[in-house]
């Protein structure tokens, strides 16, 4: 079994930071706030997770920020969502794509003569511009990166 995990001593400077933070309407810097004083005090993570209302393995992740980057860094939201973003359509499958929304799409087997993004997703992956079924909002990015509407 681990040792339990607790912020270091907090000095008076960090402490008032904290305490003001209670008091703040965002509350992210509010929970955070919360867990960092209740460790300081000597509670353990699963009673801190129990009296903040999350999991115990959030309240380690806080100790462990705090440990990292400090006090700032730690009360600051870092981004939500993916890390990096790379698009499924590369260049030449951009202009494939765009040729080929330049078409009918019953020449493709569709009964419409519209395009819809589900239709160009289909069309994309039978005609091999893209490897796997993409969503409707990658065609709909796609088309944004051309130009087009």
């Amino acid at each position: 079994m681990r040792a339990p995990l607790y912020v270091r001593p907090l000095t008076d400077a960090e402490r008032a930071r904290l305490a003001e933070g209670l008091r703040s309407p965002d509350s992210f810097v509010l929970r955070r706030c919360q867990i960092l004083l209740a460790s300081a005090r000597g509670e353990r993570a699963p009673q801190i997770a129990t009296s903040v209302g999350c999991d115990d393995q959030t309240v380690r992740n806080v100790l462990r920020s705090f440990a990292a980057v400090g006090l700032d860094g730690c009360l600051t939201a870092g981004k939500s969502g993916p890390k990096t973003s790379q698009a499924k359509l590369d260049a030449a499958a951009l202009e494939r794509l765009r040729a080929l929304l330049h078409q009918s799409p019953r020449l493709f087997g569709k009964p419409t003569g519209v395009w819809t993004l589900e239709v160009a997703a289909e069309v994309s992956v039978a005609e091999g511009i893209t490897a796997e079924r993409v969503s409707d909002e990658t065609i709909r990015a796609a088309i944004r990166r051309l130009g087009m509407s």
